[in-house]
C-alpha cells in the first residue's frame, strides 16, 4: 500500500522533503511513501491503493477539485493527515466567509475542504495554507495526553482550532503547553469522517530537530544536548502514535532512512577478475585512477576501491541529503581483480553468496559455455540506494551506448523507481529490483519482435519461481498478468480477490547505428512482510525453506539467459515458448469487456499474436450476428490498461 504525500504547487518544498524523510524512516518496509504531482494527483486513480494521504505545509490554499477528491477518499474509508493546519469545527454545513479558517478557499464556486464528524454530524473546517514567513518560524512545548511535557517542536506560524467540543468521535492528540507545565489550546486533533479518519497537526512534526530549517530555530531556542535528543524522540514518537492512530501498521523495529542516493560498486564474477577491466575500458576511464563521468541525466565519480571506502561510505551514510538537487555526482567504486567490497559496506546483498549462486544457477541451464563475452549478471553494479536503476541506465545515453553487454544493475532501496507510464514508487526492503542491459543488432534482430522481451522476461521471472532452490512446487502460485505484471494466488485460483500483484516489468530501448539498446527493469516482492504480498508468504507455515534475495536475482538471470540465448538465436521468434506463457498466465479463456470500443464489447482472451506481441481477443456473441463481424480483436500492450480485477481493458493514461 501506498502512504502519498501531495506535492503540487500549494507546498512548502522543505516541508513535503522532511514529511517524505520522516514518513519513510518510520513506514518502511510495511508501506511505500511516495509524492503525488498534482497532475497524477487530479487525472489518475490514486486513492485505490492509498493507505493514507497527507498533505504537507501548503504557501496557498487547495484548489477546488483537490477539496473535492479528498473528501470523497475519506468518506469512502481513506485516512487523511494536515500537516501545519487549524481548523473550525461547526454544525453548519456552510460557513460564512468571515468565518472560515485561515487559508480557505472563499471565491464563488470554490468547494471548501471539509470533513463530517460521523456521530454528530457536525462540519470540520482545516485550513490547510498559508505557510508564515521565515520570521514567523519558533518552537513550542506541547503536553502530550501522558501527561508529559515535549520540550520542543517546530511550528510553522500559528494555526488554531476552535469548537472541538463539537466533536463527537474526536480527541486531542496533543496541546501546546506553557513553561509552568499547565495545558493550553489544542495542537492536534483526530477524528472519523465518513468511513474513514482524519488527523490534523498544528505544529510541523515532519521537521527533524537536528536538521535545517528545523535546528537553527531549536538551537536559538537553547535546545541543545540531551533535551534536543529527547525532543527528537518525542517527536517521533508523536508521529508514530497519529499514524497507529489513522489505523496504519507500523514496523516493530526502526529501520532507519535511506533519503538518498550511496555509492554503487562495479563488480564482476570473481573467477573472471578480467572482465571488469573491459568494461572499464569501454568507457574511456582506469580501473586505478578517479574520474568523472558526465552524461544527461546523472554525473557519476568514479574510483577505485580502498581502505578508506568503508570510512567514506560511512560518512555519505551519516550525511544524507534530502534534496535530489544534491545528489550528484552519484558515487561509483571500482572493485578491480575480483575483489568485493567488505561486508559491512554491503549489508543488505552478500555479493559472494550471488556471484556463487549465479555460477550454480548457470550451470543447472547450461550457460557456462556461453558466446557472449560473458554471462548476464556477471557484471553488476550494486548499490544500498539509488534513483532508479532503469533511469541510471535509459537516460544516461552516453553511458548505455558505451557499456558493454550484457549489463545488471542492482539496488536495494529505490528512492525513484520507475514504473509503467508516468508512475514512480520507493521501494520497500525485501524487495528484489534490477535492470538488465543487453544489446542486439537489428540486422538479425528485427525490430518488431521487441515487443516479445517483456513476455519473455516475465515467463523467466515465474520459471525462476519454481526452480527448487527458490519456492519449488509452491512456486506454481506466481503467475503472469498481461502485459507485463507478475501476480501471486494467495488463495484459491478462481478467487480474484486472492490474486495480488507482486512485481512488475518495465522496458525501454534505444536505436543507434544498427542496434538496439533494450534496458528490462523488474521489480519483485521477495522476502516483504504483510500488508504487502510477497513471495515469502507463499511458503508454507514450518516448511524448511528460506528464500534469499541474492539467490533469487541469480535464478531469474541464469533462467532469463538461458531463454534470451534461443530468443535472439530464432530471430526474435516467440514461437518456442508460446504454449508455456499460455500456461503460466491468468487469462486462460478469461472474458473481459473493451471499454476502448464504442459500444463497449464483452471478449474472450485468446492468445499472443507471434507476429506483433498483440494480445488476441474473440468476441462474445449473442445470439446469431450474421455474417460480417469481425472474428478477432487483437490489442497493443503499450496503449491498454488491464484492469485484472474489474475484468476491464481500457485505453491508458
Amino acid at each position: 500500500m501506498n502512504v502519498l504525500v501531495y506535492s503540487g504547487p500549494e507546498v512548502l518544498q522543505s516541508s513535503l522533503n522532511h514529511t517524505l524523510t520522516t514518513l519513510r524512516s518510520l513506514l518502511l518496509p510495511h508501506y511505500t511513501v511516495q509524492p503525488i504531482t498534482a497532475p497524477i494527483f487530479l487525472d489518475q486513480p490514486w486513492s485505490t491503493s492509498c493507505a493514507l494521504l497527507v498533505v504537507p505545509a501548503c504557501t496557498q490554499p487547495f484548489t477546488s477539485p483537490a477539496n473535492a477528491l479528498i473528501m470523497d477518499y475519506v468518506k469512502n474509508g481513506g485516512r487523511f493527515l494536515g500537516i501545519s493546519a487549524g481548523a473550525e469545527c461547526s454544525s453548519s454545513s456552510i460557513l460564512a466567509p468571515s468565518t472560515l479558517p485561515l487559508g480557505l478557499p472563499t471565491t464563488p464556486g470554490q468547494k471548501t475542504l471539509r470533513f463530517s464528524d460521523k456521530i454528530t454530524g457536525t462540519y470540520i473546517y482545516p485550513s490547510l495554507g498559508s505557510a508564515p514567513p521565515a520570521t514567523a518560524r519558533h518552537v513550542r512545548l506541547l503536553g502530550l495526553r501522558t501527561g508529559t511535557i515535549l520540550r520542543g517542536i517546530y511550528q510553522l506560524g500559528t494555526h488554531q482550532f476552535s469548537g472541538l467540543e463539537k466533536m463527537g468521535t474526536g480527541r486531542i492528540l496533543a496541546r501546546y503547553a506553557l513553561e509552568d507545565g499547565t495545558e493550553d489550546t489544542p495542537a492536534a486533533v483526530i477524528c472519523d469522517s465518513g468511513a474513514g479518519r482524519i488527523a490534523l497537526w498544528g505544529p510541523s512534526p515532519e521537521f527533524s530537530l537536528v536538521a535545517e530549517p528545523a535546528s537553527a530555530t531549536a538551537s536559538a531556542a537553547g535546545l541543545i544536548g540531551e533535551n534536543l535528543t529527547k525532543s527528537e524522540d518525542g517527536r517521533k514518537s508523536l508521529l508514530k502514535e497519529t499514524l497507529e492512530a489513522l489505523g496504519l501498521k507500523l514496523p516493530v523495529v526502526d529501520l532507519g532512512s535511506v533519503i538518498s542516493p550511496l555509492p554503487q560498486f562495479f563488480t564482476c564474477n570473481p573467477q573472471k577478475p578480467s572482465i571488469l577491466s573491459v568494461v572499464v575500458q569501454a568507457l574511456g576511464l582506469s580501473l586505478n585512477q578517479p574520474a568523472t563521468f558526465e552524461d544527461a541525466n546523472d554525473n557519476f565519480s568514479f574510483q577505485p576501491l580502498s581502505e578508506r571506502t568503508s570510512g567514506e561510505i560511512q560518512q555519505l551514510r551519516a550525511q544524507q541529503k534530502p534534496d535530489p538537487k544534491e545528489w550528484q555526482p552519484k558515487q561509483v567504486y571500482l572493485c578491480s581483480g575480483g575483489r568485493l567490497p567488505p561486508s559491512q559496506d554491503t549489508p543488505l546483498f552478500d555479493l559472494g553468496n550471488y556471484y556463487e549462486s549465479l555460477a550454480q544457477a548457470r550451470s543447472r541451464e547450461g550457460t557456462l559455455s556461453t558466446t557472449m563475452p560473458w554471462g548476464i549478471g556477471e557484471v553488476i553494479a550494486y548499490s544500498e540506494a539509488v534513483t532508479s536503476t532503469q533511469t541510471m541506465l535509459d537516460k544516461n545515453p552516453r553511458l548505455l551506448s558505451l557499456l558493454p553487454t550484457p549489463f545488471v544493475s542492482i539496488a536495494s532501496y529505490q528512492l525513484a523507481g520507475r514504473g509503467r507510464g508516468s508512475n514512480v514508487w520507493v521501494s520497500p526492503a525485501g524487495l528484489l529490483q534490477f535492470s538488465v542491459h543487453v544489446r542486439v543488432a537489428l540486422a538479425s534482430f528485427p525490430a518488431s519482435k521487441l515487443v516479445f522481451v517483456q513476455y519473455l522476461f516475465g515467463l523467466a521471472v515465474v520459471e525462476a519461481c519454481r526452480e527448487d532452490v527458490i519456492l519449488g512446487s509452491f512456486g506454481d502460485r506466481v503467475r503472469l498478468k498481461w502485459p507485463n505484471d507478475i501476480y501471486a494466488v494467495a488463495g484459491e485460483e478462481n478467487d480474484k480477490s486472492s490474486w495480488k500483484k507482486i512485481g512488475g516489468i518495465l522496458v525501454n530501448t534505444s536505436f543507434s547505428g544498427g542496434k538496439v539498446d533494450i534496458v528490462i527493469g523488474c521489480g519483485l516482492d521477495v522476502l516483504n512482510a504483510p500488508p504487502i504480498m510477497s513471495l515469502a508468504q507463499l511458503i508454507p507455515p514450518g516448511e524448511n525453506r528460506t528464500l534469499m534475495i541474492e539467490k533469487t536475482a541469480a535464478v531469474m538471470l541464469a533462467k532469463f539467459e538461458s531463454m534470451w540465448n534461443a530468443f535472439t538465436t530464432s530471430g526474435g521468434s516467440f514461437g518456442p515458448f508460446l504454449s508455456l506463457y499460455l500456461e503460466r498466465w491468468l487469462h486462460s479463456d478469461q472474458v473481459i469487456t473493451l471499454t476502448t470500443v464504442t459500444p463497449h464489447r464483452q471478449v474472450r482472451i485468446s492468445t499472443i499474436t507471434l507476429d506483433h506481441g498483440l494480445l488476441r481477443t474473440v468476441p462474445e456473441r449473442i445470439g446469431w450476428s450474421g455474417r460480417g463481424e469481425e472474428e478477432f480483436i487483437d490489442l497493443q500492450p503499450d496503449g491498454n490498461s488491464f484492469d485484472l480485477m474489474s475484468g476491464l481493458i481500457k485505453l491508458k493514461t
